[in-house]
């Protein structure tokens, strides 16, 4: 039997997605459902595809589908792979690992280059295996939300530019949070979901297409593929349609977060994305919890945090939810028990932040930790925000 939550607290949502939903989406995924294929959707859907390319930095089509973000992984693939096609996946993290296991089971052979986690792939490495063989696609995690690393997409791109591999890249945690310029950086098919910082629920997955991709797309010797399959949506794209019935009251609720994304710009969602990480990295350091991985690299919309032993991360996780009813997350990887991590994605603001870390600190107490002052955590996250 689970524990429960403490009653005195209401429910506070910080993982690193699914993330709470802003109440404006909340309301406009209620609206009442129209004709999918009418005028009504039609609309919204072309203002979708207006307000999100932007988010992935490109003048290309943006595929929309029904799918969690690990579908539109699986699509990216099965959409570019013939039977027995080479692919190279950069590992990282846990999700590098999923789309190399994903390349496998399509009947991909795959080469993986391997980095420490928390660190990202290095260029030189990347450009000696292009040098020794030939691949249809490299797989790679822009931010890798198991370690809080993010990927430098623009130097790998440029690997790739003159070769026929296409650069595949999975931003489920990292669009709406990081800047992503997919036409200047040289990069194929860039996924995503709604869960994270696009504020929706989950349930939507996109992929964006360029012309260097479209072209191995359309042949005729790819993987088998039926609802996931890139040329029906292409096809439908620019009828502001989607190939089968769309999610509607999830896209009711995604065009409301792109207008929101909108009102506050671009630029600004990202510098406070960067600004709250910050004060929440600080914060967790102060408290004794130092920041996991490489922070040269460090991820804007989750926080990665090392867990000093005896704690685990586990217990802190455990202790954070059934006392202060918030939910953190672990690992379930290589890394369990040794680190804990918090989404930073999304509307949150500076008072979350700040709850987060007086939580954290009483959670650290009770387990036994002892903090180098009280309050400290709290007042390394404001003099970081100020």
């Amino acid at each position: 039997m689970t524990a429960s939550p403490s009653s005195a607290y209401p429910y506070r949502l910080r993982l690193p997605g699914p993330i709470t939903i802003p109440e404006r989406i909340r309301q406009a995924t209620a609206r009442s459902i129209v004709n999918h294929r009418g005028p009504e959707m039609r609309v919204i859907l072309e203002e979708i595809q207006q307000w999100i390319k932007p988010l992935f930095g490109t003048t290309a089509p943006v595929l929309t589908f029904g799918s969690s973000g690990t579908g539109v992984m699986e699509a990216s693939l099965a959409n570019v792979l013939a039977p027995g096609e080479k692919v190279l996946a950069l590992v990282h993290g846990q999700f590098g690992e999923r789309y190399a296991q994903i390349a496998r089971a399509l009947g991909a052979e795959v080469d993986v280059i391997e980095s420490e986690w928390g660190w990202t792939p290095d260029p030189a490495v990347i450009a000696a295996k292009l040098d020794k063989d030939d691949y249809r696609a490299v797989v790679a995690v822009h931010n890798e939300s198991s370690t809080g690393a993010v990927t430098d997409l623009a130097a790998i791109g440029a690997l790739l530019r003159d070769r026929d591999t296409l650069l595949l890249v999975d931003s489920v945690s990292g669009l709406g949070g990081l800047e992503l310029r997919q036409d200047e950086w040289g990069v194929d098919i860039i996924v995503t979901g709604s869960q994270k910082a696009l504020m929706c629920p989950p349930g939507l997955g996109f992929a964006s297409v360029s012309e260097k991709a479209r072209k191995v797309i359309e042949r005729d010797d790819r993987c088998a593929r039926f609802y996931l399959d890139m040329r029906k949506a292409l096809a439908v794209v620019d009828k502001h349609e989607t190939a089968f019935t769309c999610p509607v009251s999830l896209l009711f609720g995604l065009h409301e977060a792109l207008t929101m994304i909108h009102e506050e710009g671009l630029p600004q969602v990202f510098a406070r994305h960067k600004r709250l990480s910050d004060a929440m990295r600080a914060g967790c350091v102060a408290l004794g919890l130092p920041a996991f991985g490489d922070q040269a690299t460090a991820s804007h919309t989750v926080v990665v945090a090392s867990v000093p032993e005896p704690l685990t991360g586990g217990a802190i996780v455990k202790h954070m939810y059934e006392t202060y009813n918030t939910a953190i997350a672990g690992a379930r990887n290589k890394l369990t028990g040794r680190v804990i991590r918090i989404g930073t994605m999304g509307l949150i603001s500076e008072a979350d932040v700040l709850t987060d870390l007086y939580f954290l600190e009483r959670s650290l107490t009770a387990l036994g930790h002892a903090v180098p002052t009280p309050g400290c955590g709290v007042a390394a996250a404001v003099a970081s925000l100020s």
